[in-house]
C-alpha cells in the first residue's frame, strides 16, 4: 500500500459515517493541482546537478493552499498527494482557513553543501513562483527544511511580486517570522499528550516517554515534556538510538546533538538497537520520524500505553486495526502535529498586518486552538464509539464539504 492510498482509507472510513456520495468523495479526495518540474543547477564541482521538484495542492475550498516543502530522497508524487491530503484534513480539523498542499524536491540535503542547497532552492522557487502566494499557496519548513530554506524562498520570490512576507511561514524571526514558530510543533504535541493522559486519569508528570526521531519535532516535544515532569527513556534518530532507565537529560542530549548532529554517543544514556525503540514498554510513544513506521507486526510488537503521531502518516491502516483491537488510544497525526500549522497561521496573519505577536500570545492561542480541537475529537470519538481517528476525519471532512457545499460545485 502506498501513503495516498493510505491516506484515502483513513478518508473512507469517515466518509462511510458521513454518507458522502460517490461524487462527493471524489470531488474531495481528489488534488486540485499536481506540479511536477525540473530543478537543474550548476553544483559546487561545476557539474550538472538535475533534480525532480513537486508541489501538490490538494484543497482550497476553506482558504488558500498551505503546506510544507521537504528535501529528502523519498519525496515523490504519492508521498506528497497524501500529505496535501493530510493538511486539508489537519487546517480543517483546528478550524483554521486554509486548505492543503505539500511538496519539495527528490534530493539528499545532507550530501549538498549550504550553496548548492541555495542555488536548487532559489531555483525550485522560480519554477513555481506563479502558483504560490499569499493568497494561493503558502509553504513552509519541513523534513530537510528549515527557516533558512523560507528565507530564500520569500527573497526570491520577491523578485516577481516585490516585498511579500506571507508567501511563506517558518521563516527566521528577524525575518518577519513569528515567535514560537521553530518550537511549534513540538509544543503541540506535548498539550495533546497531556490533555490525552488527562483524560486517561493520568499526568505528565511521572509519565515515561519513548520518542523515535530527534529532529526539530522530536526534540522539542522531548524538551516541553520533561519540562512537566515526564521521563523520556529512549530517543532515537537515523544513526542510532538511546535509552536510559532513569531518564535522559534532555537539554543536555539537545546541546549534544547540536553539536555533533546525532544522538549517538551521548554519554548520558546507553545504545540501544534503534528498532527496539518502538517497543519499548512505556506510557507514551511518539513516532516523530518519517511515515510508514508501524506495520501489522510492528503494532503487535508495541507495549505503550498511548501514541502520539508526531510524524506523518506513521501508521499504516493494518496496524491502526491492529491498535483499536488492542484498545491502544492513537492521537491521529492530523491533530497531533497540528500546532505547526496554527503558528504558521499566526505568522500569516502578523505578516499581512505587518504586526508582531509577543511569544507568550503565539503560545496561548495555540494552546487554545489544539485544546478545543482536541476535546470536540475526544468527545466526538466517545459518543460515536469510534477511533479518535475516525473522529478526526469525520470533523474535518464535514467541514470541507460544507464549504463546498456553501460555495457552489
Amino acid at each position: 500500500m502506498q501513503a495516498f492510498e493510505a491516506t484515502s482509507h483513513y478518508f473512507d472510513q469517515a466518509a462511510k459515517l458521513l454518507d458522502l456520495s460517490d461524487n462527493i468523495r471524489t470531488l474531495l479526495i481528489t488534488p486540485d493541482r499536481e506540479v511536477r518540474v525540473e530543478v537543474v543547477i550548476e553544483m559546487d564541482s561545476g557539474q550538472i546537478g538535475n533534480f525532480i521538484g513537486y508541489r501538490v495542492q490538494h484543497d482550497n475550498s476553506r482558504g488558500p493552499f498551505k503546506g510544507g516543502l521537504r528535501y529528502h530522497p523519498k519525496v515523490d508524487e504519492d508521498e506528497a498527494r497524501s500529505l496535501a491530503s493530510l493538511m486539508t484534513w489537519k487546517t480543517a480539523l483546528v478550524d483554521i482557513p486554509f486548505g492543503g498542499a505539500k511538496g519539495g524536491i527528490n534530493c539528499d540535503p545532507t550530501k549538498l553543501s549550504k550553496a548548492e542547497i541555495e542555488r536548487l532552492t532559489r531555483k525550485f522557487t522560480e519554477k513555481i513562483h506563479d502558483i504560490v502566494g499569499p493568497v494561493k499557496d503558502i509553504p513552509a519548513p519541513d523534513m530537510g527544511t528549515d527557516a533558512q530554506v523560507m528565507a530564500w524562498i520569500m527573497n526570491e520570490y520577491g523578485k516577481y511580486a516585490g516585498f511579500t512576507p506571507a508567501v511563506v511561514t517558518g521563516k527566521p524571526v528577524e525575518l518577519h517570522g513569528s515567535a514560537g514558530r521553530e518550537a511549534a510543533t513540538g509544543y503541540g504535541v506535548a498539550i495533546v499528550t497531556r490533555e490525552m493522559l488527562s483524560r486517561m486519569g493520568r499526568s505528565v508528570g511521572g509519565s515515561t516517554v519513548a520518542i523515535q526521531g530527534f529532529g526539530n519535532v522530536g526534540s522539542f516535544t522531548a524538551k516541553f515534556l520533561a519540562k512537566e515532569g515526564a521521563k523520556v527513556v529512549a530517543v532515537s534518530d537515523a544513526y542510532g538510538a538511546l535509552r536510559n532507565p532513569e531518564g535522559i537529560d534532555v537539554e543536555a542530549l539537545a546541546r549534544h546533538v547540536s553539536s555533533v548532529r546525532k544522538v549517538v554517543g551521548f554519554e548520558g544514556a546507553q545504545p540501544m538497537p534503534a528498532e527496539d525503540l518502538l517497543k519499548s514498554d512505556v506510557d507514551v510513544l511518539v513516532p516523530a520520524a518519517l511515515g510508514g513506521v508501524f506495520d501489522k507486526a510492528g503494532a503487535e510488537a508495541v507495549r505503550a500505553k498511548l501514541i502520539v503521531e508526531a510524524a506523518n502518516g506513521p501508521t499504516w491502516p493494518e496496524a491502526d486495526e491492529v491498535f483499536n483491537a488492542r484498545g491502544i488510544p492513537v492521537i491521529p497525526d492530523i491533530l497531533a502535529n497540528a500546532g505547526g500549522v496554527i503558528v504558521s497561521y499566526f505568522e500569516w496573519v502578523q505578516n499581512l498586518q505587518n504586526f508582531r505577536w509577543p511569544l507568550e500570545q503565539v503560545q496561548r492561542e495555540e494552546e487554545k486552538k489544539l485544546t478545543d480541537a482536541f476535546h470536540d475529537i475526544y468527545d466526538l470519538a466517545e459518543r460515536k464509539k469510534i477511533s479518535m481517528r475516525t473522529a478526526a476525519f469525520y470533523r474535518a471532512i464535514a467541514r470541507v464539504g460544507r464549504a463546498h457545499a456553501l460555495a457552489g460545485i
